[in-house]
């Protein structure tokens, strides 16, 4: 017998992002977790044109060879960095937010990178809504994020990430 562990745990994935209109919608979510994303695999290409875009050419990120003599993970490793900005794209497989003619990326709180994320290794992210606030008719949703790294027990970071929606009447 074959169990489907989302819907045993109500766990929401890409496949049926949960669809939010307008602020009530999304207010009937706050204090509860909205899903976890697809995993999805950094590798060495995503880091060495985060590096070039970022110009941070650290070995630890981009010497291959260097790194399976001197690193302790024996690999290069993403950076930080990096990590943190495919939130906004794993976001996007838990909740289609529609109706909103602006979004804007407001900022991130309590950011902890707890493990490097090793070449190769694939990644997803969990999501809570914390908190949602009407601001004159901008919402402001903060969520929890935490980017888990596959097969491991310890997070690549974990963050609360503020959104602005600017939905149309």
């Amino acid at each position: 017998m074959c169990i489907n562990i989302r819907k045993k745990y109500k766990l929401n994935n890409s496949m049926n992002p949960i669809i939010i209109n307008n602020f009530d919608e999304f207010n009937q979510y706050v204090g509860k977790e909205l899903g976890v994303s697809d995993y999805i695999q950094i590798t060495q290409q995503q880091i060495n044109t985060f590096a070039d875009a970022t110009l941070d050419h650290q070995w630890i990120h981009v010497d291959e060879e260097r790194c399976k003599t001197e690193s302790p993970f024996k690999t290069t490793i993403a950076h930080g960095y990096l990590n943190l900005s495919v939130l906004p794209h794993l976001w996007e497989q838990i909740v289609e937010v529609r109706n909103s003619r602006l979004t804007v990326n407001y900022g991130i709180d309590k950011l902890k990178f707890m493990q490097a994320v090793t070449v190769g290794s694939r990644v997803r992210v969990r999501a809570k809504l914390q908190s949602l606030l009407n601001l004159r008719g901008t919402t402001k949703a903060e969520i929890y994020a935490v980017l888990e790294i596959e097969d491991s027990k310890k997070p690549a970071l974990e963050a609360n990430i503020i959104f602005l929606y600017h939905f149309v009447e």
